[in-house]
């Protein structure tokens, strides 16, 4: 009896780390990557590269971006009945308006109001394109996680990190395209199909790594196995799963599981290098906060982030948020004051580095969680989902910094003016890397399929501009 569907279970369960790892390097190295999508880019290219700082559980943005007076105007009122009919999760809707946890100061030459809650961010104001009305489509974690990673609010679609490397590849073979760095507290509301392959081939899913002395597991070889003798195994192992692909043409995550062999080998050689944050000086390791203990974790991750892109890898995503994360239901001061003393400093020290180092003009930096919290209160001091109006910022990749682009109403509910959906969003970062988001496609199903989705979509020419 055969044993392939076990076979086939098993390598579908395999899926993290090296298991589904990335194959561009080893197609634009044999010179079959444009059997992918074959792109040119049609657009100037102004991201080369992209580090997205994912602020897992909803960040507010009427307490850290999106000053409001009218929420000190009104506070503990209900919500105007001019503001018409809303959803809520919890249907808290009747509950007192609340105003901001913490004042804003008006930060740098440009005067970007930006929280007191984000004083190292706050010094980089001209550097940070505001967008104050991003607005999505689900009031749940999952679907808006979903939602802001895919373009969908369904679960299997590709990731962006998996369509730019789909269809741009990797600038180094020796790396994966694509890596993640999860929160080291786990517990992702929606889990990893947040940054999968979707229905592209399974070499597109994000490679996952971690903080700390081994951010790649099984990195070093194993004691007592020279380099020859590891290459004679991986030969062979690679021979027996060409034989078994033979007689199962098209098996794309069989495909992956042989490339990841090569690359992880390869891998061997150029990761230790890349991952050893203590080639860095202490004045570098400073200002990233790794010298505190508060900041050390998220600090080490933003510094491997720039490690990274510096060396090739070209879509990096860091998520700061274990299972609640920014979910700030019962008292947003305490939440945010939490997660900002743990981020604020590491992002600023992000944008720094790069900058000096030359990096920032080709490095998209994106700032934002699946959506922004409600105006008004829920369990006393806390905010409920709003993905109707929210706030994400933009730094690098040639973004005029020191300006806010769209806006919410006057309580922070809704966006209101120039409103940026999430489609939207994608397509705008696209074209940022080059790419017409109409002519990035993939055949599934007998439908050409895209990060957009099927209806025509806009890119947002004010954020380039």
């Amino acid at each position: 009896m055969s044993h392939t569907p076990n076979r086939r279970r098993f390598l579908a369960a395999a899926g993290g780390g090296f298991g589904i790892c990335s194959l561009a390097a080893i197609l634009k190295k044999d010179g079959l990557l444009a059997a992918s999508p074959g792109l040119q880019s049609t657009y100037p290219v102004r991201a080369k590269r992209v580090i997205w700082l994912f602020m897992h559980g909803g960040p507010s943005h009427v307490d850290l971006l999106d000053p409001k007076p009218m929420l000190s105007k009104y506070a503990g009122q209900p919500v105007p009945a001019s503001f018409g009919s809303f959803m809520t999760r919890r249907k808290v809707a009747a509950n007192p308006l609340v105003p901001e946890v913490k004042p804003f100061s008006r930060c740098g030459k440009s005067g970007l109001p930006i929280s007191t809650l984000l004083p190292e961010t706050g010094r980089l104001a001209d550097e940070l394109c505001v967008i104050r009305s991003m607005h999505g489509d689900s009031v749940n974690h999952p679907q808006s996680v979903y939602q802001m990673n895919t373009g969908s609010i369904l679960m299997g679609r590709p990731s962006v990190g998996s369509w730019v490397t789909y269809g741009l590849g990797s600038e180094n073979e020796n790396m994966p395209a694509f890596v993640v760095m999860p929160d080291p507290g786990g517990g992702l509301k929606g889990g990893p199909p947040a940054w999968g392959n979707g229905f592209l081939p399974a070499s597109y899913q994000g490679v996952t790594m971690r903080a700390g002395a081994n951010p790649i597991l099984n990195l070093q070889p194993t004691v007592g196995v020279d380099s020859l003798r590891q290459q004679r195994r991986l030969d062979l192992i690679a021979s027996l799963n060409r034989s078994h692909l033979q007689q199962r043409p098209g098996d794309d995550r069989l495909e992956a599981r042989i490339a990841s062999y090569e690359l992880a080998f390869r891998m061997q050689i150029s990761a230790p290098e890349i991952v050893d944050i203590d080639r860095e000086s202490a004045a570098t390791q400073r200002m990233y906060g790794i010298d505190r203990p508060e900041t050390t974790e998220f600090g080490q991750r933003c510094l491997l982030a720039r490690r990274m892109i510096e060396r090739g890898v070209r879509f990096v995503q860091l998520y700061s948020g274990d299972t609640n994360g920014w979910d700030a239901h019962k008292n947003v001061a305490q939440n945010h004051g939490e997660y900002c003393k743990r981020t604020d400093k590491p992002v600023a020290g992000l944008l720094m580095d790069l900058k000096q180092r030359g990096l920032l003009d080709e490095t998209l930096v994106i700032w934002g969680g699946e959506f922004g919290r409600m105006p008004m209160s829920e369990q006393g001091t806390g905010r409920d989902h709003n993905p109707w109006g929210y706030s994400v910022w933009l730094a690098g990749a040639g973004i005029r910094g020191g300006r806010s682009y769209g806006a919410t109403d006057e309580i922070g509910l809704r966006a209101a003016e120039n409103k940026v959906h999430v489609n939207q969003f994608h397509a705008t970062l696209l074209r940022l890397m080059g790419i017409d988001h109409n002519e990035l496609v993939f055949s599934h199903n007998g439908l050409d399929e895209r990060l957009t989705g099927p209806a025509e979509v806009d890119v947002v020419e004010g954020i380039l501009s």
